[in-house]
């Protein structure tokens, strides 16, 4: 029996000492850097020492003040902080600061005239030689320093010069730090006359003044060449210990439409360390987002969110695998961020849709925590901008109408850990080429102001291929980058989270390339301090009522709308070759400044697009359409009847009409055909369609 007694006590006393945050050194160094890394507890606690995380970045330096139209200006590559020479070399600064700091995420990508070919370097303490030097691509996604994934490029299915270069390794210096690029081929800040275009975000770590940090060097990477294995192996393997004096709550069963279940667990000075559900539904990506989670800490709740943006996948069940989150193939949805609490919490699932919901698995997992005067409630609040319309064609000065979209305000005292993206795209470009804009405690500029939202989140231009096993970043789901079509995207933070002791506001441009009708979603993590937690934000849940888009035509109805449908309105049902986009211009006096372009089309080519009409009826159909140099001669039809021919080829762009006489239209679908008859110059392969009105 006293042998037993032992033993128990043993097992307490690891689990909590397993599960208790990773305790600061008093002097900050690699070690301790890769330490606190893959230390989940650590993010729970306010830092102490305390720091600011702060970013470095290429972003537009026309952009001064909110309110003008600089404030969107998008000449975000080869923007250096100044031009210096070393040594007799011409090396353009990324980043110049005090410390005592540490750099925590370096991303990078080059475009343009014989780009990555420069070298970057990385200077300590007002040293003239420095610690770091090679190839950007060397160092920051090829493994120069370390291996994967604290070097990592993304995403593995895209080539390679279009990826997006990430460094996780902690880079400590005591004094001072300065990045430099030296290159060749970069013609002027902005990249706007041509050559390289060198795009950066450098998040870094300044430290409470008398911080004790050593300096890094490349002789480190051998001193701790078994604790970066360590650090490696155990973010690529994701490993979530669970002790063995954890207690594991099941909740299963069937949650009626307006009914919710819930679980309650009281137990003193503890924190949930995994929670893992699967849920069945007829339509399963409505039951994602109609699912609600709620989870109450000591009678204050902090998270009230769709289940399936809670756990990073959004509406639909895409596999990935991450730090703090994991979505199976079985359709588990896990998470493992360590939630702390003094006395008891809740977990509740709520069915705010009209479908019967089933909890198929469900568990709660909590093990002994240590509390401290630092430890915070985790926190995570979820909005949907529904039918957003994100303004015209815009370009790199800022027209077109660009706007900054909230994703949460946070007062008080916390930690910022992470954010997740859900949107459906309706047109055939590129929506995220804004930047993010973070403004920590007294700020009146963005700490964090950034180079376009693919960067932000680890990639890089727009690419659509999926990358989901790296530890801090994600993209399960790119269709809807190019396309219309869905898009999750997802960053958790780790050593690059952000601290703030009054406020915190996180801002994303709405910079989607062209006219559009989405849905956006963000959903943010974070931690509150106890005292702060009251009025934490609330998640905005009046976007649950918008039934989730499977298809465009779930957010632009191809509906006749009075006596008029546009023809971006419209359905593409098929086309037989080319491409098939719609063309946004103030300029060219084209309906709600859209047309329909079907391009690099050859003659007997076939498009048929299709729209509704609420009745049948015979009417005249006026059809608006586009002529020019550009454009080739076709012929047309509604629903198969007198095909016209259209003479479309003219020295000039204009707009012109067809009109055709008694046009039956049937209650339901109704097929516009274009067949190509093209022309004796192969430049005018194109077709524009504007709209058609009927009398």
């Amino acid at each position: 029996m006293k042998n037993h007694h032992i033993n128990y006590l043993v097992l307490i006393l690891g689990a909590c000492l397993l599960h208790e945050p990773y305790i600061m050194s008093k002097t900050v160094t690699v070690e301790t850097l890769l330490k606190e890394q893959t230390n989940r507890a650590q993010l729970s606690e306010y830092p102490c020492p305390s720091y600011v995380c702060k970013q470095f970045s290429s972003y537009d330096r026309a952009r001064k003040k909110p309110g003008e139209k600089s404030w969107f200006a998008n000449w975000d590559r080869s923007m250096f902080i100044r031009t210096e020479f070393n040594q007799g070399r011409k090396e353009y600064v990324m980043m110049d600061t005090d410390g005592p700091g540490a750099i925590v995420r370096f991303w990078m990508t080059f475009g343009g005239d014989d780009f990555g070919k420069g070298t970057l370097r990385i200077y300590f303490d007002n040293d003239t030689i420095p610690a770091i030097q090679g190839n950007a691509w060397d160092i920051l996604g090829k493994g120069k320093l370390v291996g994967r994934p604290l070097a990592a490029s993304v995403s593995d299915s895209t080539d390679y010069e279009m990826r997006g270069y990430d460094l996780y390794l902690p880079i400590p210096y005591s004094t001072h730090c300065k990045i430099t690029y030296q290159s060749d081929y970069i013609k002027d800040f902005g990249a706007k006359t041509g050559g390289e275009a060198v795009y950066y975000n450098i998040n870094y770590r300044t430290y409470e003044p008398g911080t004790t940090v050593r300096t890094f060097s490349t002789n480190q990477l051998n001193e701790f060449s078994s604790l970066i294995k360590r650090t490696q192996k155990k973010l690529s393997e994701k490993i979530v210990p669970i002790p063995g004096a954890s207690l594991t709550k099941n909740m299963k069963g069937v949650v009626y439409p307006g009914e919710s279940r819930c679980i309650d667990i009281h137990k003193n000075a503890s924190a949930i360390l995994r929670l893992s559900f699967k849920i069945e539904a007829g339509k399963i990506e409505q039951a994602l987002r109609s699912t609600v989670i709620r989870i109450s800490f000591d009678s204050m709740t902090t998270v009230h969110c769709p289940i399936g943006d809670f756990f990073g996948t959004g509406y639909k069940i895409r596999e990935s695998n991450t730090w703090y989150t994991k979505i199976g193939k079985d359709s588990t949805l896990s998470c493992f961020w360590v939630m702390p609490f003094k006395k008891d919490c809740s977990v509740s699932i709520e069915n705010r849709g009209d479908q019967i919901i089933t909890i198929k698995a469900g568990k709660i997992t909590t093990a002994p925590h240590k509390w401290t005067k630092n430890t915070l409630y985790f926190g995570s609040s979820w909005k949907q901008f529904s039918y957003l319309r994100t303004g015209e064609m815009k370009d790199n000065e800022g027209n077109g109408g660009p706007f900054d979209i909230n994703f949460v305000d946070i007062d008080g005292k916390g930690v910022y850990v992470g954010d997740e993206i859900t949107l459906f795209n309706t047109v055939y470009a590129w929506w995220g080429e804004g930047n993010e804009k973070i403004y920590i405690d007294d700020d009146s500029f963005p700490s964090h102001i950034g180079t376009g939202t693919e960067d932000y989140y680890g990639y890089a231009w727009c690419r659509p291929e999926k990358f989901t096993n790296h530890p801090f970043i994600a993209q399960s789901d790119g269709s809807g980058n190019f396309n219309p079509g869905y898009t999750n995207n997802l960053r958790f933070r780790s050593l690059d989270a952000i601290a703030f002791s009054k406020q915190l506001r996180f801002d994303m441009e709405m910079w989607h390339w062209t006219r559009s009708i989405i849905h956006y979603a963000p959903t943010t993590f974070w931690y509150i301090s106890p005292s702060d937690a009251a009025t934490c934000p609330a998640s905005d849940l009046s976007g649950l009522s918008v039934p989730v888009a499977l298809t465009r035509e779930d957010i632009i109805p191809p509906v006749i709308a009075g006596n008029k449908i546009e023809g971006e309105d419209m359905k593409l049902e098929n086309k037989t070759e080319g491409y098939f986009r719609y063309s946004n211009s103030t300029e060219r006096g084209w309906s709600n400044n859209m047309q329909v372009v079907w391009g690099d089309v050859k003659p007997s080519g076939k498009l048929t697009m299709s729209f509704v009409s609420d009745t049948t009826r015979t009417m005249d159909a006026v059809i608006t359409y586009s002529k020019g140099q550009e454009y080739g001669d076709f012929s047309v039809s509604i629903n198969g009847q007198n095909p016209e021919i259209v003479k479309a080829e003219e020295t000039r762009f204009k707009i012109d009409q067809l009109i055709m006489k008694n046009v039956e239209l049937h209650k339901g679908s109704n097929y516009l055909t274009v067949e190509f008859i093209g022309s004796a110059d192969d430049k005018t392969n194109r077709v524009g369609i504007d709209c058609i009105e009927f009398y």
